[in-house]
Parts: C-alpha cells; structure tokens; sequence
C-alpha cells in the first residue's frame, strides 16, 4: 500500500493473518500508515478490517506476518505493547467511566500523586485543561461526569485521553456513528488538528462520506481480505463502493489478494 517515499512510515503491517476456528479472520493483509495522515478502513461487516485493527492495538495475536513501527520490527503480543509503541485505540463504545470528569477519565489507571500519596486532583485538572485546550478550545465542563457531555464532548475527552500519553498512532472505530451533523463536523476538526500534530490515524468507518472527507488513503476489505488501496483523490465513491460490495478494484486503485480477478 506503499504510496508516500517521504518518510519512514509510522506503522507497517507486512502479509497478517489471523484464524479462529479455522477461518481466516484476516488474510494476508498489508496495510501502512504514515505521519499526518488519516487511512480510512472500509468493508462490511465481518470483512477483517476490526480484527485487523486488533492486532496492532494488542487485542489479539496475529497467526503470521510482521509489524513494524518507525521501520523497525515490533513486538506487540497485548495492549500494554501497543501503549508503549503510542499506539492509542478510541474503540465507538469510548470506554469512558461516565460518573466521574474529564480529568478523572484522562488519568484512569494512571493517576497522579501528591508526594503523601493521595490523588493529586490539582495537577490532573490542570494537565486536562491544557490538553482538552489543544483540541477543543470551547470545552468548558470539566467538573462535570462525562454522562452530562454531548456525543462530540465525550468523544474529545477519548482523543484527549489517548493524546495525553503522546499516542502517535491512533486508531478511531466509527468516530462519528451516533452523532449528529454538528458533532460529526466537530470530531473532523479534532481529526485534522490530531494530523496537523504528525499523528498517523487509522480510521475504520461504515460511513463513505466520512472516509472521503477525512481520510488521504483507503484500503477496502472483504472476507478478510484486501481488495485494493487508493489515495481518496483517485478514486469515486461509486468505485469504492464497488470494491466493498463485489470486490472489484479500479484503474485509480492498487490491487491487494482479495481482488476479483478480471
């Protein structure tokens, strides 16, 4: 999928597989993602493209292939790897804990301490305020449990999470599923101002508006395999559409394994 020679790329997944119960989850996939970027992961259901995404974040353990980050190989066998490596993943349920702030959400399971050895309350709100300040300048409820948040509040306060221990890789599962226009629009601001920032982002969405109005590149997947890559410039909707439903790969697109044979 390699189309950038810039730069060394963030992420390269190298020939992954995966099985359960002997079918093929994922198939022989290679997918890379660069700084500043935004690769959007299409298909239907049960194509591969979660599963895949699982396997970098350290949610499961690929059969074969390789991963490597910033060029070099990378071992990644549970999601504390994948932490280590910055790599985030903002799942579409945001995992939050809804009873308690913003602060309390960013640091959860990784609290600060005063020096006796209490909840260093102060410190958190603060660090919130200047994270949360980076990505959206007009949030202004902190002190309240993030259950009284709009759907694009609480989905700031997961990017933020993710941001505040330095991700540089993140990966974001149907970001804008439950929300309306205007907090879908917000959620792409955060999107272009996490790639102004060099963070690569994988992006798996339902959504082909979405994909085409954020993402640079996208790769298509059906039954566990990709069908093609394509810069979103060189391709249209319609044929996008065609690689998700038949399997098709056009002119603008790069084929992968899981193409229809012409």
């Amino acid at each position: 999928m390699n189309t950038q020679t810039s730069t060394t790329a963030l992420v390269e997944m190298n020939n992954v597989s995966i099985s359960f119960g002997g079918i093929h989850a994922v198939d022989d996939a290679t997918v890379d993602l660069f700084p500043g970027e935004v690769v959007g992961l299409l298909g239907h259901n049960g194509a591969g493209k979660s599963t895949l995404i699982k396997i970098l974040s350290g949610a499961y353990q690929r059969d074969s292939g390789t991963i490597s980050i910033d060029g070099k190989p990378a071992t990644i066998n549970n999601p504390r790897d994948a932490k280590a490596y910055g790599i985030e993943t903002i799942y579409q349920t945001l995992a939050l804990a809804d009873n308690v702030d913003t602060a309390a959400n960013l640091y959860l399971g990784r609290e600060l301490k005063t020096a006796w050895g209490t909840l260093d309350d102060v410190a958190m709100e603060a660090k919130a305020r200047e994270v949360m300040g980076r990505l959206n300048p007009r949030f202004q409820r902190f002190k309240e449990p993030v259950k009284a948040l709009s759907g694009g509040q609480r989905q700031s306060v997961a990017i933020a999470r993710a941001i505040l221990f330095n991700a540089r890789i993140l990966i974001m599962d149907e970001p804008t599923a439950a929300l309306g226009p205007e907090e879908t629009a917000q959620v792409a601001d955060l999107i272009l101002q996490l790639k102004a920032e060099g963070i690569g982002i994988f992006l798996i969405s339902h959504d082909i508006h979405d994909v085409f109005d954020l993402a640079d590149r996208v790769g298509v997947m059906k039954n566990g395999q990709f069908v093609g890559y394509a810069k979103t410039t060189d391709v249209t909707k319609d044929e996008v559409l065609g690689m998700i439903i038949a399997g098709k790969c056009p002119p603008g697109a790069q084929p992968g394994p899981g193409a229809l044979a012409a």
